[in-house]
């Protein structure tokens, strides 16, 4: 099994128990490598296993969700886009974000900037679209910051719920709510 193979199954690991949570037999089960050859791979142990999960799904924001707002066009048809990407990211609702799990306990002590700067990257470009469309950039730099804990939020009642609607129904108010001037 190649690295990044094992990466892609130890972002579900880490998605699911988080930091804590991601114990070494839990991560040896999900890719299928006994703890030696997890740590061929990841000579750092679980640090490293989590710092490339991380890498993995910055690259995943910003292939995904990020490029439809860095696009050209309508402000309204990019956040559509965005939220798609969200929405199937998240599996329509029913997936925990990773950097929610890795924000918390001892994982945020040791991942704080790289989460940091995650959210910036993603609060930066809904706040870009929003000045695209007219807003100022103060306003709209705090409603990009409002769609972010909008969407976390979401995440944690449609979990908490067992019911996926009310993350369905941020991600359509998405560009309203951004955009309104």
């Amino acid at each position: 099994m190649l690295r990044e193979d094992a990466v892609a199954q130890l972002v579900e690991v880490f998605r699911q128990y988080g930091y804590e949570g991601a114990t070494l037999a839990r991560l040896s089960s999900a890719t299928g490598l006994g703890k030696a050859s997890l740590y061929h791979h990841f000579p750092g142990g679980k640090e490293e296993m989590a710092a490339a999960v991380l890498d993995y799904l910055r690259h995943k924001l910003e292939t995904g969700m990020l490029a439809p707002l860095r696009s050209e066009g309508d402000p309204s048809e990019r956040l559509q886009a965005m939220a798609r990407s969200v929405d199937t990211y998240y599996n329509h609702g029913q997936q925990a974000c990773l950097l929610a799990m890795l924000a918390l306990g001892e994982a945020n002590g040791l991942f704080q900037t790289q989460i940091q700067q995650a959210l910036n990257r993603w609060i930066d470009s809904l706040a870009g679209v929003a000045m695209d469309a007219g807003v100022e950039a103060a306003i709209a730099r705090q409603r990009a910051e409002d769609a972010i804990l909008q969407i976390q939020g979401a995440l944690i009642l449609a979990k908490g719920l067992g019911d996926t609607a009310p993350f369905q129904r941020v991600l359509q108010a998405l560009p309203g709510n951004l955009l309104a001037v």
